[in-house]
């Protein structure tokens, strides 16, 4: 997929949308070669999907020996509004919290004070983290209203030559 195709999908209003959300689900090959799927806080900075987690994660070996990933960001209605993204990550160690981790929390219902603890209790439980940085380079946006799965959409070529026949 060329770049400007893939700025073209996500500069859509709907992916824009999804790109603002908290959480995607980041798919990757385990160390055993089985295949792994797991919600993970994100941000979205204009050209990467930006993830942070512990030095210590199981799913860091994985990516160090392969990088390819897959990101799913959807919403929760119907119909539902789906941004799918492919990539490879790359891993930043840094020491101390990183800028993007305390502000990916955005949506997530807390009062004031409960953020200044969730904060202080970050900052005394991590000397540092992995940011996981993936730069798009496949995406795909299903709305189901303009978009649709490729699969239906073939299904649908398919019932148009039925019926023209």
């Amino acid at each position: 997929m060329r770049a400007n195709e893939i700025t073209e999908i996500l500069d859509r209003p709907i992916s824009r949308e999804l790109l603002a959300r908290d959480i995607t689900r980041l798919g990757y090959v385990a160390k055993d070669g089985t295949p792994r799927n797991v919600p993970i806080a994100f941000t979205w900075n204009g050209s990467e999907i930006v993830m942070c987690t512990t030095k210590n994660a199981p799913k860091l070996p994985a990516l160090r020996e392969n990088p390819m990933v897959a990101l799913t960001i959807d919403t929760e209605v119907h119909p539902p509004k789906i941004l799918l993204i492919r990539g490879r990550a790359e891993l930043d160690v840094v020491d101390g919290i990183p800028d993007e981790y305390l502000h990916m929390n955005g949506s997530y219902e807390m009062t004031p004070e409960q953020r200044i603890e969730w904060e202080a209790e970050v900052r005394s439980l991590y000397d540092g983290m992995v940011r996981i940085v993936v730069t798009p380079t496949w995406a795909k946006l299903i709305d189901f209203e303009t978009t649709l799965p490729s699969a239906v959409e073939e299904l649908i070529r398919q019932r148009a030559e039925r019926e023209r026949a």
